[in-house]
Order: C-alpha cells, then structure tokens, then sequence
C-alpha cells in the first residue's frame, strides 16, 4: 500500500509539474520560479512537514489543519524532494478560481440611479418566491410568512455596496479578504447581493428574500475581478462557517478540480453547510468547480421562457435551475451610454475597450464602415455586419470622425467589443436597430451628442445574463426553505429542492436542467409534510490496510457512505462478513466524514488474504441501494474487497 502510495504521489507531482509548464501567464500557479501547491501531510507530521518546506525554502500561505494540509509556494526544483518525504500524502496545484464570467444583457439597462417605480424581476415569481411571503401579490410582506430571516447566507464574491440605495437595513456584515467587504469596484458581488436580499421598498428592484436574510460577505475578487486560487476559497468558506452560515454562495469556478479542496467542500457538507455555486457559462460539457464536487449544489441558468441558457455549462453534476438571463439587480456605478438628437435621448451600450467621454457631431451615415470616410468632427451611424467591431471603429478614428454609433443589424440592441489588447481614441456606443434606422432615415445632417460615462460610486441597476446571475437565486430559495424549517439539516433542504423543482427539458433529471426549476413555495410544502426526509444511501469507497507483526497481521477496511445526490452521510450502520483468512461480522457507524471502519482479529501469517462483503446499510431514514455502490480506486468494487497480506 505504500508503495503505491509513493507512486501516486510520484505521478501527480509530475503531472502538476506539467501543468506548470503549460500553464497561461494570466493564471499560472507558478510566479517566480516557485509553484504554489497544496501540501497534505500525513496526520500527526504537521511539524516535520513544516520543517522540510522551511528547509525547501517555501513561502507559506495558508495552514489548514483540519485537512492536513499546508498551501505553500515552492522551488519548483523542490517538488521531487518533497515527494519523496514519507511524511507527505499529496502535492497537487493550487487551482485558480475566477468570478463566472458574466455579460451584461441585451435588455437595456436602466439610465438613472433610482428606479420611481419597484420593479420585480421576472426571477422572483419564476422561483416562487413572492407566493412564499406575499401570496395576495400586494407588495406587503405577509406576517408570520417565511422570509430567511434566521438563516445566515454567506457570498464569497468581490464584495457588496453597502452604500447603495436598494441594499439599506440588511443584517450585514463580513470579511475584509483582499479589499474591504463592504466595498464593490467591480460589481459582480453587488449583482448577487441585490438578488438574494434587495430590499422591498418603493423603488429599485426587490430579492428573493425581501431585504431579510442575514449576510455574511467574503471578498475574495478585486476590481478587476482578477482570478483567486482554491487555497483561498476554503479559507473563505471556512470564515464563512466561522461565523454562522447556513449556506455558501459562490458564482465562482474552475475548470480544474482539486482534491484538497473537495475534501474541504466534503467536511462543510458534514458540518451542515449546504454549498451552491455556478455550473459556467462555457457553453460546453465541461466541468467547474467547486460546482461539481458531490456536496456541492451546481446551479444552470435558463431564460424568462425556462429555456437553458445557450452558454450555460451541461453535465452530469448540474443539479438545479435557475433564472441566469437578463436578471436587473444592484450594480456599484451607473453606467451610460446614449446618442441625444434633438433633445430626443436614445440609449444604447458602450463598445468595450472604446474610449469613454462625449463628443459632438453632425450625423453622417457611414454604411457598413468597411474603411476610413472624409468624416471629420462627424458622428458616423454604422451598420453591423461582416466587419468586426474593431474594424468599424477604426474607420471612423481614421476618418477623422469623433464617435462611432454601430446599430445593429437585426431587432433589438445588442453589446459589443473591440476584443482584449484592442482600443480607441474615439467614443463608440451600440444601438438597437430600430433606433438606428430612424436615425439614419431622418436625422442625418442633425447634431448629434454621444455620451458614453461611468459615475462610480453610485447606486446603479444593470440586467446580467450568467449561471452567475442564477445562482444566488437558488442560494436565496434555499435560505426562504431552510427558514420555514430551521431544525431540517443541509440534507433535508437540498432534498426539498431537488424533489420538488419543476421539471424542464427531458423527463427526469438531464444534464441541462438537474432536477429543473427551484420552486421555494413547492420545496416548503414538501419540507413541512415530511417528518425527516428518506435518503437512499450507498458505498461510494471501500478501502483496505493491513498491519503486519512478526507472527500475525490483521486487516481494517474503511467504509464510505453517501446519499443519491453524493452527499456524505452520518449515522449509517454499516455491515458485512469477513472470509478467507477471518470469517465473522464486521459493523460500524459512519462519523460526520461519511466514513467508519472494522478491523479483523489476528490472522495467521499463514493467511494470504481477507476479504470483506458489505450486507447491509442501515439507519434513520435510510434506505440502502447496494446496486449504486463504487469505488472510484478500482480496488473494489464498492461491495467486495479482498486485502492481501
């Protein structure tokens, strides 16, 4: 067994070695020479471990001694040498996380800071939410209605705005991690904020839960939104369990998984924390993490049709739905761009990476703006199409034109780019087709004023499309479900969500949807009427040791028990029957890590093997479903195993 220990551990220094080498610049975990890297040590070697990284010349980051583990950056020259140390389990990458990319949505954003008028999101009704706490739809929080005002939901993000209009009397507070908590440049983590807890007044938008959810904020991202690593996220959500959470939202991810990170992910699960975070807005079949790790809930994102978003990530660990396309919330600035012609204002979208500023101009129309026109002091109306942005801009900079306007060249408004690395002198704004055929047919020869300006700080509404955008929704819904039943477990609530979320896409759960649509009011009904939810459980892990003396040795085998949905389960009676070298019963009861194990009596050295049958699982409302059992080492097959001596 140590052998082959020895040899993963081998492989996977190389393997990280490798992806070191071919890591991008933008999110490398090597800087300087040195790789930064998870180090998990065996459990009592904290000291010597530490020791050989000092004498290795590392720089530590993090301790974490529940998961015996160190996140340290090292030598790349040192890797091998501390592979080769007894007292080391693994060294694996510390993964990098990112913000989930997120779009601003076609649908136009609103132009000033306040809205006059509350405005309630399509998600809110789409999930249920306002059935839960104003049933009659009269604006008023109904009495006695469940509203998560005793559940804590933590938002590991790049902060919140605690400033701006709509987030007013929350029961907020946080941790300063890279910047201030309670400071947002970026706007992502504002965005979540605003759909989990913006508060019902008369103006603005309004949460899933009406302003009363207890926060807890973790600022992880800058304002940049620039990239963090997994070391970073457990010490998030660790500070995130430190002070009270019931659940953890994170519209965050990777494309690399990370074993210490999962086992963090695992012991918060058996903790009672219930972990959600965002599938991705790949567009692929690829996975993201912490999303897809078991005892973390993956959310989708669909549309106001509950349609499946075109860029939402699809796999087998996508678990629930939410709304992720074109949801208003609560930015930290506002944001405006908009052509005025006789004193008529149209609005449209900045074109990324072009100049901010105003200018003003003639109106000219420029066709398609393939190449440079005599277009100075000019505002040129642009047509999309078969050039890129860049292209259009250009050709009115080098026409001596001072804004660019592209309209688009089917309904509606659109966004647009320069692309990274590309720029302007010049303003250049979107506009939706309608009004930039209007222009062009009437109001060519006019002066028109381009404003394209960012006023930060400032209380701002935005419409966002992304899993993002759609996972605070189901963080929120969880907290009204868990509120209604505060003496449920993390278990019970997931499985409310998941039992009771409506059905979308193919029969059953698929790998657009999950189980579908999280639906609060449906999932409290549910909740309520059970006594305790039933988890049908079974052996994710059967693992072997054995112990040898000079006359005699025995085995122990360790038990892993998770539920339907991956999630580790405590309580379990686990049973089976020992043969060939000892023949009797073996019996034990899972900790909170969803694991126990047995050990036989002294055995013979005369006794080449043992090996162990798993009978049964038994417990509170557990049922067992021994045709789902696995073991994801191969060294059985989740019922069987035999040691050798």
């Amino acid at each position: 067994m140590k052998r082959q220990g020895l040899l993963r551990l081998v492989v996977v220094v190389l393997v990280l070695v490798l992806a070191l080498s071919v890591a991008s610049p933008g999110a490398s975990a090597s800087d300087g020479g040195k790789s930064r890297v998870w180090v998990q040590f065996v459990p009592g070697a904290k000291a010597q471990v530490e020791h050989a990284l000092v004498g290795a010349r590392a720089d530590f980051h993090y301790a974490f001694d529940e998961l015996d583990a160190f996140v340290v950056s090292v030598p790349e020259a040192a890797l091998k040498g501390l592979a080769k140390n007894p007292n080391v389990v693994l060294i694996e990458e510390d993964a990098v996380r990112f913000p989930i990319s997120i779009e601003k949505s076609q649908a136009p954003a609103p132009a000033s800071s306040i809205l006059p008028d509350q405005v309630i999101p399509y998600g809110i009704d789409m999930v249920q939410a306002r059935d839960v706490w104003d049933a009659n739809f009269d604006g008023v929080v109904d009495t006695g209605a469940p509203t998560g005002s005793n559940r804590k939901l933590c938002i590991i993000d790049s902060g919140m705005y605690t400033a701006h209009e709509d987030l007013q009397g929350l029961n907020v507070a946080g941790y300063n991690g890279n910047l201030a908590w309670d400071e947002d440049g970026f706007g992502h983590g504002s965005h979540v904020a605003g759909t989990i807890a913006a508060v019902n007044n008369a103006f603005g938008v309004i949460g899933v839960t009406p302003g009363t959810v207890q926060l807890y904020i973790v600022r992880v991202f800058g304002n940049d939104g620039a990239w963090t690593y997994s070391s970073t996220l457990i010490d998030a959500a660790n500070r995130c369990a430190s002070a009270g959470a019931n659940i953890i939202s994170m519209s965050l991810g990777g494309a690399r998984s990370n074993a210490t990170e999962k086992r963090g992910f695992d012991s918060l699960y058996s903790k009672g924390i219930l972990s959600i975070a965002a599938a991705g807005n790949e567009g692929t079949s690829a996975y993201s993490y912490p999303a897809s790790y078991a005892s973390v809930v993956s959310v989708a994102a669909i549309d106001s049709a509950k349609n499946v978003a075109d860029f939402s990530q699809y796999n087998d660990q996508v678990e629930l739905a939410a709304p992720g396309v074109g949801v208003l919330s609560t930015l930290p600035y506002i944001d405006t761009s908009l052509i005025t012609v006789d004193d008529i204002s149209y609005a449209g979208g900045h074109i990324e990476f072009s100049a901010r500023g105003t200018a003003v101009g003639e109106l000219v129309d420029g066709g398609l703006c393939a190449t440079a026109g005599a277009w100075a002091g000019k505002v040129v109306l642009c047509q999309r199409g078969e050039y890129d942005f860049y292209t259009k801009v250009m050709s009115v900079q080098n026409g001596g034109g001072v804004a660019a306007v592209i309209y688009n060249n089917v309904p509606g408004g659109f966004l647009g780019t320069l692309g990274e690395g590309y720029s302007s002198t010049i303003v250049a704004i979107s506009l939706s087709q309608e009004d930039g055929q209007y222009l062009v047919a009437n109001k060519v020869g006019s002066t028109g004023t381009i404003e394209s300006t960012i006023l930060q700080p400032a209380s701002g509404y935005e419409y966002w499309d992304g899993t993002s955008m759609a996972t605070p929704h189901v963080s929120a819904v969880a907290a009204l479900v868990w509120g209604a039943k505060p003496t449920a477990s993390n278990g019970d609530v997931r499985a409310a969500l998941t039992a009771t979320a409506q059905d979308l896409g193919t029969a059953g759960r698929d790998i657009y949807y999950g189980y579908g649509l999280v639906q609060a009011k449906s999932a409290i009904t549910y909740l309520a009427g059970s006594g305790g939810t039933t988890k049908t459980v079974h052996i994710a892990d059967l693992d072997g040791t054995r112990a040898v003396s000079k006359s005699k040795w025995t085995a122990t085998v360790t038990a892993k028990v998770v539920d339907e949905i991956g999630g580790l389960v405590s309580g379990a009676t686990v049973t089976g029957t020992w043969s060939g070298g000892f023949t009797g019963t073996g019996t034990c009861t899972t900790t909170t890590a969803g694991t126990c194990s047995m050990t036989t009596g002294s055995m013979k050295l005369t006794m080449a093997s043992v090996t162990f049958t798993v009978t049964s699982i038994s417990g509170t409302d557990l049922t067992y479903n021994a045709t789902a059992n696995t073991d994801p080492d191969g060294d059985s097959n989740g019922t069987v195993i035999t040691i050798l001596k």
